[in-house]
């Protein structure tokens, strides 16, 4: 009866540190995750202006002279992130493979300009900043034109700027949420230990000595918990690397390793704070409430 009673007693301690690691790990998993996604969200927002392109369109009249000038004036600015140069020819094929006929064979010439195609730096990539640019590459003589999406770029910053603000919003409602379901689950993990507490608080263990072995515990489970999300969180770095590279995630190791470290002070902080409030709560109470 009493080897039944201890297989129990063994089944449900197993029970509730599986409880309490799981809850380590799934939270700090999701918190890792989202820390790691702000760190890479300026990357990404960057990424996705530094696609807009500002097309400069040269006159017929110009020679491969101010092709050249035109290409050192670009590598000399602050502004410009890559360019390329799309002669009147390579415009005419593209257009041709695009719409599946050759318009030259009925207008007999090709209409088409000369031109360069610009990716400018994520700081740029404004109205204003587009403005600037647009106005020095105007004042080129040899420039017929300079075309650009004004309302792409008005949409992409602002978009930019309302997930930026719902990201700071969910970053700190999720990491109250983490803190109150790991608390959640230790409460509950010494809830089962409370007449043990008492017990030893009867017998004249003084608080500390009696708080001291739970915390300890606690905190040794917090660790696994917390590594087991570090592994996980390094499986979805390499993942994400492996299969989508253009996101470039390993970028930014310092910020990467400070995150992960991050979820392991978590893990640590939280169920220390955690397990010293909930034991400071059994050692409070009396003994009647204990039931």
């Amino acid at each position: 009866m009493a080897s039944g009673f201890d297989k129990y007693e063994k089944r449900r301690l197993i029970s509730s540190y599986f409880s309490v690691v799981l809850s380590v790990f799934l939270v700090l998993f999701l918190l890792g995750l989202l820390g790691l996604f702000v760190i890479n969200s300026k990357r990404l927002s960057n990424n996705f202006k530094e696609d807009i392109v500002m097309t400069v369109f040269f006159k017929n009249e110009a020679t491969d002279s101010t092709f050249k000038a035109f290409d050192a004036e670009l590598k000399a600015s602050k502004f410009a992130k890559d360019w390329k140069y799309i002669s009147k020819e390579d415009a005419a094929k593209q257009h041709k493979d695009a719409i599946g006929e050759d318009f030259m064979q009925f207008l007999g010439t090709n209409p088409l300009f000369n031109s360069y195609d610009i990716h400018l730096k994520a700081d740029y990539v404004t109205n204003p900043g587009f403005g600037k640019v647009e106005k020095q590459m105007r004042s080129n003589p040899m420039v017929s034109d300079v075309v650009y999406d004004k309302q792409l770029i008005t949409l992409v910053n602002d978009n930019i700027k309302k997930i930026s603000m719902w990201v700071l919003i969910i970053s700190g409602i999720f990491t109250l949420i983490s803190v109150l379901l790991i608390n959640s689950s230790l409460r509950l993990s010494i809830h089962s230990n409370r007449f043990i507490i008492k017990t030893m608080q009867m017998v004249g263990a003084t608080k500390a000595f009696i708080r001291k072995p739970f915390i300890k515990k606690n905190i040794i489970l917090g660790l696994i918990g917390s590594g087991l999300a570090i592994v996980g969180l390094v499986i979805m770095l390499f993942y994400f690397e492996a299969n989508y590279p253009t996101l470039q995630v390993f970028t930014d190791v310092f910020l990467t390793v400070m995150v992960l470290l991050g979820v392991l002070v978590l893990g640590v902080l939280i169920t220390l704070i955690s397990t010293y409030f909930a034991t400071q709560r059994f050692l409070n109470l009396r003994t009647d409430d204990l039931y």
